[in-house]
């Protein structure tokens, strides 16, 4: 299957806003914690698409389209790590559309990712995986992650 993979553009919005509406809506894992996350539903979807927007020194929305058609989404912001001295991007709301599960879209959306950040001088992607979902830590140790053993916490102000 060819899966093309590009930045989030604002022809692109409703694609990358319908994507990442099912993950925060159906994904058992996110909705676990989505009120300790701060969830403020579609509303804060929509302004947060247009941040990236306007924003683009501050992250992306990364999608992946199997012909014409939205297949997965992911989100990155970049932050700089004073371990490495450098810009580090942090990934989240990784998706792809049930249909295609077990397809290698996720993989192959990943892989562009991947050689987009080293394009952009990043030098490490961090990510996060909730406990218990082994789906998702075995697709990201397939994709070279390594876990961390570390427990990630959040303040909502």
């Amino acid at each position: 299957m060819k899966i093309n993979c590009r930045r989030m553009t604002e022809t692109r919005r409703a694609d990358a806003q319908a994507l990442l509406n099912a993950f925060l809506r159906e994904d058992d894992h996110y909705l676990e914690t989505s009120s300790i996350y701060g969830d403020e539903g579609l509303p804060a979807l929509k302004r947060a698409l247009g941040l990236f927007l306007r924003r683009s020194d501050l992250g992306f929305v990364w999608l992946a389209y199997a012909g014409r058609e939205p297949a997965a989404v992911c989100v990155v912001s970049y932050a700089i790590s004073t371990s490495i001295g450098g810009l580090v991007a942090k990934l989240d709301d990784v998706y792809v559309a049930p249909p295609l599960h077990g397809r290698g879209v996720g993989t192959q959306m990943m892989k562009s990712l991947i050689k987009e950040l080293k394009r952009k001088r990043v030098r490490r992607i961090d990510t996060s995986v909730h406990n218990g979902n082994d789906v998702a830590a075995n697709y990201y140790r397939k994709n070279g992650f390594m876990m961390l053993n570390e427990e990630r916490l959040t303040l909502v102000l």
